[in-house]
């Protein structure tokens, strides 16, 4: 089966709420039909209408069943001389920093001193 290729000008020329496509890491979806079910609302998709929403749609943080979802809306793929090179995003809970030593502002010791100043202040002011 052959996938059409599009490239970034015909995606750019399809921006309007009557024909809404815009890539994601290289891949083409036109989400015309589901400009009414988006549950951030149409006004979202409209405004990545013909561009490249990848940053966009990462920085929002969908679900996988999104994602899953997001399938049935593909129409085709960005030419292949046209492609970016996609990135693998990953998101840690774990603090990036090199140094094993957290700083004082994000240790346990900043929240304590705070509420013994606070509590201190308190007690001078309206005791």
């Amino acid at each position: 089966m052959t996938v059409r290729q599009f490239t970034r000008e015909e995606v750019s020329q399809k921006n309007s709420k009557t024909e809404t496509v815009f890539i994601i890491d290289n891949v083409v979806y036109d989400v015309t039909k589901f400009l009414d079910e988006h549950p951030g609302g149409h006004e979202v998709l409209v405004n990545v209408a013909g561009k490249d929403a990848s940053e966009d749609f990462d920085d929002v943080g969908h679900s996988l069943d999104a994602k899953e979802l997001m399938q049935k809306y593909v129409v085709g793929e960005v030419v292949e001389s046209e492609r970016v090179k996609v990135q693998k995003r990953t998101m840690s809970w774990e603090d990036s920093k090199l140094d094993n030593e957290p700083s004082f502002t994000s240790s346990w010791k900043f929240p304590v001193l705070l509420g013994v100043v606070v509590t201190v202040l308190y007690t001078y002011l309206f005791g």
